[in-house]
């Protein structure tokens, strides 16, 4: 059973900085080929895709994060990263992460991040 674990959110000031995590439960030993993703869901709103790293470590992003999300991963470690800065309250939802082994596609449990002051 494959899981993906995060971690990294909670409650941060507007202008504040949080750095997600994601790690899967399996080490998969083409995990070098695969695709990661950051997704967040707002409340009463539909899920939006926020970041995309590519196998090769090309990057895609939302207009709504550009210049201030970065997605990174870590192929010896199996995971995935979110540094988040410049978060305002617009940026509050449930982040998950998603893993496309090719094979199959899996996502975190979510993990809560609430921009307030």
């Amino acid at each position: 059973q494959v899981q993906l674990v995060e971690s990294g959110g909670g409650l941060v000031q507007p202008g504040g900085s949080l750095r997600l995590s994601c790690t899967t439960s399996i080490k998969f030993f083409d995990i070098f080929a695969m695709d990661w993703a950051w997704y967040r869901q707002a409340p009463g709103k539909q899920r939006e895709l926020v970041a995309l790293i590519y196998s090769r470590g090309a990057t895609n992003y939302a207009d709504s994060v550009k210049g201030r999300f970065t997605v990174s991963r870590n192929n010896d470690l199996y995971s995935v990263y979110l540094q988040m800065d410049s978060l305002t309250p617009e940026d509050t939802a449930v982040y998950s992460c998603y893993l496309d082994t090719q094979r199959g596609a899996y996502w975190g449990q979510g993990t809560q991040v609430t921009v307030s002051s």
